[in-house]
């Protein structure tokens, strides 16, 4: 299969690539870590003015119509840099969400904004342990945890059982009587929050129908963010491998560069190979992301995440390992990383859980066969 990008996929990722490095660089990520919100809203709109939040949305509402293979080589991009801003919630998971299950108007309505940056909207789905969130009356009560940049959003899409029993989508706007969010930062330096409703308004999205429609888009929704996220992934890998072979290289140890001891060697050449089969599996999971068998596509993708997931481990660890007591510090980038890289490989479902899934899909579809 050929994984070979055109000029226009190449010119994308360059421009992305160089505004990582020059713009934000280090510094300035640590200077918007340790700021109240922990993340810019002017390199959000840094964001909007390069078209990379418009990369997700059709071009009838303003955006450029591309896909989740441009959508990798962006958040490649992104992952040297571990950008804090919620590209992936807010670019990826909620356009594809709203293109999926809201009316023609509600898309007219948001997805521009979305694409000029002056609307961030996230979803909020998982529910929290024994209180579920349910719509009565129009309103809902309940909560919802750990949702990914909840503190910055200008729209919330909740998901809810309804009194019908099915999930159903709901704008709820924060700040208003009802919602509640306690914002945290998390191990990777990102921000999640936990959402409290409590006889909250809201307006639903979905057009209702078969019963597990809503829940189905919200599900092929989530398979297109987990493969931006395995993308994101590969990117913090390179940057990390790159790091640790340089660092062996000027390391000194006995009067010769520690890259130089056979050992160290196979630990090198161990890690690559992990970078590389997870880069083999990030391109399979964009090509297969958007399959419209739900099966197939989660078999692919849980495979992928497995491969990223153990990759993510390994490199991380060794090269901490490699470089010693001072591979945690938080003055060096690697520390940044190997949080990140912590955090992903636990990140919509850890390695054990997409294990006992590929192995599910994979027994049913031999069973069908």
């Amino acid at each position: 299969m050929n994984f070979d990008y055109n000029e226009d996929q190449r010119a994308l990722a360059d421009t992305v690539q160089r505004f990582v490095a020059k713009d934000y660089t280090f510094e300035k990520r640590r200077a918007i870590l340790d700021s109240a919100t922990g993340w810019s809203r002017e390199v959000w709109q840094e964001l909007a003015d390069l078209g990379v939040l418009a990369l997700n949305i059709d071009e009838d509402y303003g955006g450029l119509a591309y896909g989740p293979q441009e959508t990798g080589l962006v958040m490649g991009a992104f992952g040297a840099g571990l950008l804090l801003e919620p590209y992936l919630a807010a670019a990826v998971i909620a356009p594809a969400l709203i293109r999926r299950v809201a009316s023609a108007d509600v898309q007219e309505q948001w997805l521009p904004n979305i694409a000029t940056g002056e609307s961030i909207v996230v979803l909020a789905h998982a529910d929290a342990r024994n209180e579920p969130v349910r719509e009565i009356g129009g309103s809902l009560t309940g909560r919802k945890a750990v949702v990914a940049h909840g503190a910055c959003a200008d729209l919330l899409l909740v998901s809810a059982q309804t009194a019908g029993g099915e999930t159903g989508l709901f704008a709820v706007t924060p700040g208003i009587e009802g919602v509640s969010l306690r914002d945290y930062p998390t191990l990777d330096g990102q921000h999640a929050a936990d959402l409290i409703l409590s006889d909250a308004p809201a307006t639903r999205l979905d057009a209702g129908g078969a019963p597990d429609a809503t829940q189905l888009a919200i599900e092929a929704a989530l398979d297109i963010g987990l493969a931006a996220l395995c993308a994101e992934a590969v990117g913090i890998m390179e940057a990390t491998v790159a790091a640790t072979t340089e660092y062996l290289k000027t390391r000194q140890q006995f009067g010769q560069p520690i890259g130089r001891f056979q050992a160290l060697q196979h630990r090198m050449a161990d890690m690559l190979l992990h970078q590389e089969q997870a880069r083999s599996m990030s391109y399979l999971a964009a090509l297969h992301c958007t399959d419209k068998d739900q099966a197939s596509r989660q078999r692919t993708l849980s495979a992928a995440k497995v491969t990223v997931g153990q990759a993510c481990r390994f490199i991380a660890q060794n090269a901490v390992q490699l470089h010693g007591g001072m591979g945690m510090t938080d003055e060096l980038m690697l520390s940044h990383w190997f949080k990140r890289l912590t955090a992903i490989e636990m990140s919509f479902g850890d390695t054990d859980f997409h294990l006992q899934r590929f192995a599910t899909h994979l027994s049913q579809a031999s069973r069908a066969a």
